[in-house]
């Protein structure tokens, strides 16, 4: 276990921040000796499972998880070249087994239509096979040339969700992309992170996608960070691949694909968005433990304290929450440290006096605040605590988004806005040469259009660089 000696650095200093609390509150550790791979500590594997359970449960709902091999045949990786242009720089490649040349090189998936559209192409034959949802919970390998960061810029993802639907028709792919953006905002919202969904410029969308629909958050430091994607694929991939089935009428037509991903940059935003200068914040739905009961053994009422807190876990356990009962040989104070800066969002406090008036003290990890809980009713009270708890989470994280996006109206305030690190809404023609403008004069990102927010009201107005009629734009600098 990690010693917790010394102080976190401030919030405000975020990557100095985020780097500390990855290892103090047992997220990963960053000391792997490959640049770009990190190892998960067993808390942070907690959080990530309870994350990523709760992902599980609402794509159960009409997808089938799978499972795809790792290792993909280099003639079925150059099959698509515009797709293969947008990776080719970032494939690792398998060339020896053992000491033997392999007669086909393999690629280590950087995503994985080329491993599974192949065998779509087996599997659909008829209308009645369609539409097919499947997802997979995957490792995925990127050569990022960029600087690395963990859980934000890595060389192997380790926890890649990604959804490969197929469809009949256009249409009805393009609704599975407004079903995924619903999923996206209902698993955010769980997480209690904000976020603002907007449409990719052409030059900036999946490589052989029709369209792409990008989910962004704002981080602490005002810089976006893209936490999903769904993609349009039309029928792009269905030809390469050759995709097809026979309709009512016996003709032969090509599918239509959508695919959809999070990573677990997901955790880096909950970690990010909600920690605090102790230490983590996690929202009840998804912390490892939602409460931890610390007992004050002072002298002879021992016993009866550590029976008493027994009682308590098993009262709230029957109950369906998830809690800890810290009897280590540590001082309350280094218990309190410890749970503060892993996020357990509340700690029940019993000693014997508290034992004699029938109460446990409730300690909020988002104010501080001690309330007293009847013993006799905890779990009615833990239950109400908690729901409060989600609530404050959840309105700390909207008011840093709405305090972090203005409108410009001018490059000179556009660049005014980032410069204070917030993110900008702006007028955009939608012409790439306007666009490259704004990019590098403001050393930023057009992240979109189509901008979809219930932090922003947008309208159409003219572009700020040519007057022309323009779309409600996301500008932001990113990781």
């Amino acid at each position: 276990m990690n010693e917790d000696a010394g102080t976190l650095p401030k919030k405000q200093d975020f990557s100095e921040w985020f780097n500390e609390i990855l290892w103090r509150a047992e997220i990963m550790d960053v000391r792997y000796p490959v640049k770009g791979l990190y190892v998960w500590y067993p808390y942070g594997f907690a959080v990530r499972k309870f994350v990523y359970n709760h992902l599980r449960e609402l794509l159960d709902r009409d997808h089938k998880e799978t499972l795809f091999p790792l290792l993909i045949p280099e003639q079925e990786f150059m099959k698509e070249a515009e797709h293969i242009k947008g990776f080719e720089n970032e494939v690792y490649w398998v060339t020896h087994g053992g000491t033997t040349p392999l007669e086909v090189k393999l690629a280590l998936r950087p995503t994985s239509e080329t491993a599974i559209y192949p065998m779509f192409a087996l599997w659909v034959r008829s209308h009645a096979d369609l539409p097919i949802k499947i997802y997979q919970v995957v490792n995925t390998f990127r050569y990022e040339t960029k600087q690395t960061r963990p859980l934000i810029r890595l060389r192997e993802i380790t926890s890649f969700m990604e959804s490969h639907p197929v469809h009949a028709t256009w249409d009805e792919a393009e609704t599975q992309v407004e079903s995924e953006i619903t999923l996206t905002r209902e698993f955010y919202r769980s997480l209690c992170i904000p976020i603002i969904i907007s449409k990719r410029p052409d030059w900036d969308k999946f490589p052989g996608a029709d369209y792409t629909i990008a989910v962004d958050t704002i981080m602490p430091n005002g810089k976006t960070l893209q936490i999903g994607t769904v993609h349009h694929l039309g029928d792009h991939f269905s030809r390469t691949f050759s995709i097809k089935y026979e309709d009512k009428n016996g003709e032969q037509k090509i599918a239509y694909q959508t695919c959809y991903g999070i990573s677990e940059r997901c955790i880096a935003a909950l970690i990010s968005v909600h920690g605090d200068d102790k230490g983590l914040i996690l929202p009840p739905a998804v912390a490892t433990f939602q409460a931890v009961i610390v007992p004050i053994t002072i002298g002879k009422r021992h016993v009866d304290v550590i029976i008493a807190a027994e009682k308590l876990k098993a009262d709230l356990e029957k109950a369906g929450f998830r809690v800890m009962l810290d009897t280590r040989d540590l001082r309350p104070g280094a218990k309190y440290y410890w749970w503060e800066l892993r996020g357990v969002p509340l700690r029940l406090e019993l000693g014997p006096r508290d034992l004699d008036a029938g109460k446990t003290m409730a300690v909020c990890r988002t104010t501080g605040e001690k309330t007293a809980i009847s013993l006799a009713s905890a779990v009615q009270e833990v239950t109400k605590v908690l729901e409060d708890i989600t609530m404050q989470i959840r309105l700390k994280a909207d008011e840093h988004t709405i305090s972090h996006l203005c409108t410009a109206d001018s490059m000179e305030s556009l660049n005014s806005i980032l410069n204070e690190g917030k993110v900008a809404v702006i007028h955009w023609c939608r012409n790439q040469a306007c666009g490259t403008i704004i990019e590098e004069s403001a050393n930023s990102s057009l992240l979109g259009t189509e901008v979809r927010s219930e932090y922003i009201h947008t309208t159409d107005g003219p572009c700020i660089i040519c007057n022309k009629p323009g779309k409600a734009t996301l500008v932001g600098r990113t990781y």
